[in-house]
């Protein structure tokens, strides 16, 4: 299987690539087509469409380095993830080069991807996750993390916090709250999409910060497939040509 510091080296090495060539034109490359089809096989023409389909909707996307684009892409596709946005499961999101005003492409894992990701891995008996609104949580157990809810007992549709909960094939189970201000002090934080405008925190906040419980409750407590691990490494990351990564892991 080809890996996305692969698919970066064999564009780090292209004249056109250097010459400025878009991003369609990269994706017409023989040696990039290859790529792709050695990681998705008979999918590759789909998804390398859905990579053109994702940037001319976004257009602070289409103004990032195609190379950046293309890596981030490599990223979903080694996990079998499918990039529409529309679906959660993983992103392609721009981010803004404070240092030289450039921008590039980021892989985000959305927290679908990661629920998806666990299924796959056949240790999950079941995995959930959702937003709290004002007067359904009843009791959380900080100490052993135990959280129980009255849905009967919604106030009003104020979000107050998230929630992520599994119970694996052996009858371990844990569950995750988080507070929503606690949620965005994490993403300020840790996250370097945070403030960038044109990121997920800002269009679906509900969306990043079911991530956030997900992902924080599998890397603390669940049992972690290779791919889940690169998942969890590679989230929000400008890979770059070296096979090296930009960005923060969250």
């Amino acid at each position: 299987m080809a890996s996305t510091s692969e698919v970066g080296q064999a564009l780090a090495k292209a004249d056109d690539v250097k010459r400025g060539v878009s991003l369609a034109g990269l994706l017409e490359r023989v040696d990039v087509k290859k790529r792709f089809g050695e990681m998705l096989g008979n999918r590759a023409a789909g998804f390398m469409s859905s990579i053109i389909a994702c940037t001319n909707n976004n257009k602070q996307l289409k103004e990032a380095d195609p190379m950046t684009v293309i890596s981030a892409a490599a990223m979903a596709a080694t996990l079998d993830l499918p990039i529409n946005p529309a679906l959660g499961f993983a992103h392609i999101v721009p981010y803004k080069n404070g240092k030289d005003g450039t921008t590039k492409a980021q892989f985000q894992m959305g927290w679908k991807g990661f629920v998806q990701l666990a299924q796959r891995s056949r240790q999950y008996q079941t995995i959930n996750a959702d937003v709290v609104f004002e007067g359904e949580l009843k009791t959380h157990n900080k100490l052993t993390g135990e959280i129980t809810y009255d849905y009967e007992g919604k106030k009003s549709d104020r979000v107050i916090g998230y929630f992520a909960y599994f119970r694996l094939i052996n009858g371990f189970e844990k569950a995750l709250f988080m507070k929503t201000e606690d949620v965005e002090k994490h993403g300020k934080r840790y996250s370097k999409s945070f403030a960038y405008s044109g990121s997920v925190w800002k269009t679906n906040f509900d969306a990043m910060a079911l991530k956030t419980v997900v992902k924080m409750l599998i890397s603390k407590w669940g049992p972690m497939s290779v791919d889940m691990q690169r998942a969890i490494t590679a989230d929000q990351g400008t890979v770059i040509n070296d096979g090296g990564k930009e960005g923060v892991p969250e």
